[in-house]
């Protein structure tokens, strides 16, 4: 199993590090201005990823008990790019900390694409 473990005096506990991707996910899909979860395909085409493969596009490390998180993101036409990292670099690294009680060492996001809203 991959993942993190942390000891208490109760005793062990272990997150998988897909748990904890699939939780980044849902927190970054709850930002302002994400449409979605990216990955590259052949040719250069990016990927929208549907909401039960969300994990694919997140990347999760774990050093020395602390977390590095890699997003690939579609953002919406028309939204502030920094803006939006900004909100998802904050949310994710709050929410995180307090459900895992692990440390976000760095939070790295790569905008894949820009998608139109209807």
């Amino acid at each position: 199993m991959k993942g993190s473990s942390m000891t208490t005096h109760m005793g062990n506990i272990t997150i998988d590090s897909d748990v904890i991707g699939q939780y980044a996910g849902t927190v970054a899909m709850e930002c302002f201005g994400i449409v979605g979860m990216g990955v590259s395909v052949k040719g250069g085409l990016v990927k929208l990823l549907k909401k039960g493969s969300i994990t694919k596009g997140i990347g999760v490390r774990l050093n020395n008990n602390r977390l590095t998180l890699d997003f690939h993101v579609i953002v919406a036409y028309g939204v502030s790019i920094l803006a939006v990292a900004d909100n998802l670099i904050s949310s994710v690294k709050y929410k995180m900390e307090e459900f895992t009680g692990i440390e976000i060492e760095k939070i790295n996001i790569y905008v894949e694409g820009v998608r139109v809203i209807d």
